[in-house]
């Protein structure tokens, strides 16, 4: 007699991690993660540190108004030094590998090649937002020129600004994005809840390019925060944003 074969449940959306860190520690919870997802969205340590910059003298604009590429610079990388130390410190403190949660199984090279045509595709779903905004909302586009022009109005001003965004764009938002999406996994609600809030606040951030800036942007937190939980690496999201980045440059340079 033939026996019907067992259908095997369908995948989960996302690759799923083992629950380590807060979620397998005895006596440890949701406030723990909490108290470490706050203290690493970017917000608590570029609030600290641009105090400290203007008790020591040193002003986020110049008598014109227009940002301080110098204070953004040295803010965007000693920035990105303490959030990046905290998120390691964080994890070992947990018993996790950071390299583990960072790189997971597969090849640099592979993801880093998957990036560079991701690059294209953060691209194409900017432009599509944006287009999509200006038809439907227009009132969206609060900013009539990017503020972050003005910060590479030099070849060595632009060398700068490239520089941060490598570091404090693509390196350190991206650890920090894969750190905050693995606490929300084990701990605060889920993958889902995590790229949504994730990107949401990442978002925000960029209010100051325009609503529908933040709101493209928020698209593209959401973008590199998928690809992260699927393919368990930050290379790939890592060149992507740094890419889509310095290309964001090279149209500011070669605008009229």
């Amino acid at each position: 007699m033939r026996s019907e074969p067992i259908e095997s449940p369908p995948p989960p959306p996302f690759p799923s991690t083992p629950p380590v860190g807060p979620a397998a520690r005895p006596g440890a919870g949701r406030a723990l993660a909490l108290v470490e997802v706050i203290l690493c969205s970017d917000y608590p340590t570029q609030i600290v540190l641009s105090d400290l910059f203007g008790r020591l003298g040193y002003a986020p604009a110049n008598a014109a108004g227009a940002l301080n590429i110098g204070f953004v610079v040295v803010l965007s990388l000693v920035d990105s030094v303490i959030l990046v130390g905290l998120v390691i410190a964080f994890l070992r403190a947990h018993g996790e590998r950071p390299a583990a949660i960072f790189l997971g199984p597969r090849t640099i090279a592979g993801e880093a090649r998957r990036g560079i045509v991701f690059i294209f595709v953060a691209i194409f779903m900017a432009a599509a937002v944006l287009l999509a905004l200006q038809a439907v909302a227009p009132w969206l586009h609060t900013v009539p020129e990017n503020p972050l022009r003005d910060l590479i109005s030099s070849p060595r001003n632009a060398w700068l600004f490239a520089l941060v965004v490598i570091v404090a764009g693509g390196i350190r938002e991206e650890i920090q994005r894969a750190f905050l999406l693995h606490r929300f996994e084990v701990w605060l609600g889920g993958p889902v809840v995590g790229v949504v809030v994730t990107s949401a606040a990442f978002g925000a951030g960029h209010l100051v390019q325009g609503a529908d800036a933040a709101v493209a942007t928020a698209v593209l937190g959401a973008f590199w925060g998928i690809v992260y939980l699927r393919r368990r690496s930050v290379v790939a999201p890592m060149v992507s944003h740094a890419g889509f980045d310095l290309l964001q440059i090279a149209q500011f340079l070669s605008a009229p």
